[in-house]
């Protein structure tokens, strides 16, 4: 191994073959672990970064004629046409790692100035077993989700930006509700993970196959959950909410920025509030921050303010908030300070007195207040439980979540 860029051990490939390089590559990849590996060509190199705990960080850099031969193996292995240049292409390898496990890789190239440009998704097979409980749910949202959950049919909603942990989120859901007595149906772009018991179908935008068309057949195979891998326009969003009026348990993704937004996204996309508001059981909005690394964690008092927790001290242990943390970097962390990515939620349950609102076309602030006076948990005050539970630093939670949903200036 050697020291890459920005201090993350990097293989040490030069003299290898492409098929050996890119190997080396993946499997320390797989270990890091990072989501994405990146090949980006430049004049005089070809930089290879990782996007590892949701930062991209350049890890070493390659040759630029050894560079495009890893490329050019990559796109034979993965079924592309290895002659086209001029058009963005994808395709996919299954390969074997360390310990018997599989990485699923989605490859996509792109034509750039300097030649193409490669970003490989890793998708680890143990990734997709984690529980509703392994999410970093507080107790009180937990119980709320598992409520929901319990719902014969009804509508729930993911929402987030990309790389949120919306995925995570539904197939922890999933999990939960996959217990053999149920038909299960998903409808994916794409199918990120292959799980048994769950009838999974990807949409082909090449076939003219996409979310509107399969959930129309879905509903024709007699399912009890269905899980729509993102709701983006008028026909899904509508489909999606008549399933749900209809007797099915409905799971989605959403791109709202908040969960009372939730609400206003699905009206604009042409669903007429009352029928929304009659089939709605509630909206997960959710951001990942890196968790501290515990072996250079340090505690710092809060002498100078010791207020800082007031919001959140009666969702806090006898031990908790007494304390800001941070990290400064050790081997085991490479030097980051974090290890591990956990969840900031907010889950807005739709209440009877928000049905009402709900139907009513009421604003998204009006939603969001009557929420808060039931006891609704918002980004906010859950980063600020993170924080005083030393899961995060207050620096994670500022970098991820926008400072208007925080409720500060800065």
């Amino acid at each position: 191994m050697s020291v890459g860029v920005n201090g993350l051990e990097a293989p040490m490939i030069g003299g290898m073959l492409p098929e050996a390089a890119m190997n080396a590559l993946i499997d320390h990849s797989v270990k890091l672990p990072a989501s994405d590996l990146f090949l980006s060509s430049n004049e005089t190199h070809v930089a290879v970064s990782v996007r590892h705990l949701g930062i991209v960080r350049l890890w070493t850099m390659i040759p630029t004629e050894m560079g495009r031969r890893c490329i050019s193996y990559l796109k034979v292995i993965s079924g592309m046409e290895m002659a086209e240049q001029r058009r963005p292409l994808d395709g996919r390898w299954v390969r074997k790692v360390d310990g018997g496990g599989r990485v699923d890789l989605r490859i996509a190239t792109i034509p750039t100035l300097y030649g193409e440009d490669v970003a490989i998704r890793l998708l680890n097979d143990g990734a997709q077993s984690q529980s509703v409980e392994q999410l970093g749910l507080p107790r009180r949202d937990l119980n709320t989700l598992l409520a929901m959950l319990g719902s014969a049919s009804g509508l729930i909603l993911v929402t987030g930006p990309t790389g949120s942990g919306k995925t995570t989120t539904l197939y922890a859901c999933l999990k939960h509700l996959n217990d053999g007595h149920r038909k299960i149906n998903t409808i994916e772009d794409p199918i990120e993970y292959a799980i048994p018991g769950l009838r999974q179908s990807q949409v082909n935008p090449r076939l003219e196959v996409g979310f509107p068309e399969l959930l129309r057949s879905v509903l024709r195979q007699s399912p009890d959950v269905i899980m729509i891998g993102e709701v983006r326009d008028p026909v899904t969003a509508r489909a999606a909410v008549l399933a749900a009026n209809s007797g099915h348990l409905v799971l989605a993704t959403l791109h709202a920025p908040i969960a009372a937004g939730a609400v206003q996204s699905m009206i604009s996309l042409g669903v007429h509030p009352h029928f929304l508001s009659s089939c709605m059981l509630g909206v997960i909005a959710q951001r990942l921050v890196r968790s501290l690394c515990p072996h250079c964690k340090a505690a710092f008092g809060l002498v100078e303010s010791p207020q800082t927790f007031d919001e959140v001290r009666p969702l806090l242990g006898p031990a908790e908030g007494h304390s800001l943390y941070g990290a400064t970097g050790c081997d085991k962390c490479h030097q980051t300070g974090y290890a591990g990515r956990t969840g900031v939620f907010e889950i807005l349950k739709i209440s009877t007195p928000v049905r009402g609102l709900i139907a009513e076309g009421r604003s998204t602030a009006e939603l969001r207040q009557k929420s808060s006076e039931e006891g609704f948990l918002e980004l906010r005050r859950s980063a600020l439980l993170k924080v005083a539970r030393g899961e995060t630093s207050v620096e994670e939670v500022m970098r991820v979540i926008p400072t208007e949903y925080l409720g500060i200036d800065i």
